[in-house]
């Protein structure tokens, strides 16, 4: 089979193009033939050696698949050859097939194509718990929602409107990315490359800040966001994508009594309970219409270096995908 292996950290020249053998199936597995691969500001952390935990090599990126079950193995019997399905694994989606544990499958609907449903177990699983499991949204509360023309960004714009938010303000970096997330239903927009995007967010809110804060891109707007946050506010971050650590006094949110709170996708997923409710409510709303999701461009699977240098130059707006 083809994948997309690095077997250095480095740029996005490091991500190569290689021929190897089909995964074993396990007991307990199935075979999956990729159909659509989602991309992630996690697999170029990956790539870099900056995520969160070790990087091992060589390693193939790629979380988030959708495929048709080729082959299961022993001690499966939820789904047989042909079905269609998505999953959340751990490494390897860069590739023709992959191997997974059944228990991890979830069904499509017929009315959800491969290259939307990629879009939902990674990015449409982390906008949903980081506005209810981590940020316990409130009926009638102010969201801000950072880089809000992204995977995770144009979901939790949606979302947050659907769980009862009163306003929702959208940061991004160019008009044309604020027009998007203000069709997609956000209350207000912010340009948050100008100096004084804080200002104009405390201005929004007739000086009260936000409640609810979704950030992921440390250093500066860091702080510039919990400089936004009303009294008792929660700062959900959940990722780094400007590369710079925020350094931080824990005795600075004492005076509004502000969290801080950290989201790591792997923790949901190892609560059932948690993930597979949420990640079927999901697929439901895409189903009848009550979530739309922005396919930025489906690339080919050997474009998985361009795709990577586009993404981090923030030349691209939803989801990314890629297609073996």
């Amino acid at each position: 089979m083809k994948a997309i292996q690095f077997k250095e950290y480095g740029n996005p020249s490091v991500l190569e193009n290689v021929e190897m053998e089909l995964p074993e199936i396990n007991e307990g597995e199935v075979l999956l033939r990729v159909t659509a691969i989602g991309v992630n500001y996690a697999d170029t952390a990956r790539r870099e050696g900056a995520y969160v935990i070790p990087t091992p090599l060589p390693f193939i990126p790629g979380a988030e698949v959708a495929g048709v079950v080729e082959e299961v193995g022993k001690g499966t019997n939820r789904f047989k050859k042909g079905d269609r399905v998505v999953t959340l694994i751990g490494s390897g989606g860069y590739a023709e097939y992959v191997t997974t544990k059944e228990s991890s499958l979830i069904p499509l609907p017929d009315g959800v194509n491969d290259e939307t449903a990629v879009a939902l177990p990674l990015q449409g699983l982390t906008a949903y718990h980081l506005l209810t499991t981590m940020g316990r949204l409130e009926k009638g509360e102010t969201v801000l929602v950072h880089a809000a023309a992204g995977g995770v960004g144009s979901l939790a714009v949606q979302l947050a409107k659907q769980f009862g938010a009163g306003n929702v303000i959208a940061t991004a970096s160019s008009e044309e990315k604020l027009q998007l997330a203000k069709d997609l239903g956000a209350d207000h927009t912010v340009n948050y490359t100008s100096e004084h995007w804080g200002d104009e967010v405390m201005k929004i809110t007739d000086g009260k800040g936000v409640d609810i804060a979704l950030e992921m891109a440390g250093g500066d707007i860091f702080h510039e966001t919990v400089k936004c946050m009303r009294a008792f506010g929660r700062v959900v971050v959940y990722g780094v994508a400007s590369g710079n650590q925020a350094e931080m006094y824990p005795s600075g949110l004492m005076n509004r009594n502000l969290s801080v709170i950290g989201f790591f996708l792997p923790q949901i997923m190892r609560k059932p309970v948690l993930f597979e409710k949420s990640l079927d409510h999901l697929l439901k709303m895409v189903n009848t219409g009550e979530l739309k999701l922005t396919i930025g461009g489906v690339y080919k699977l050997e474009e998985a270096a361009h795709v990577h240098e586009i993404m981090q130059n923030r030349k691209t707006k939803g989801k990314l995908v890629l297609k073996p």
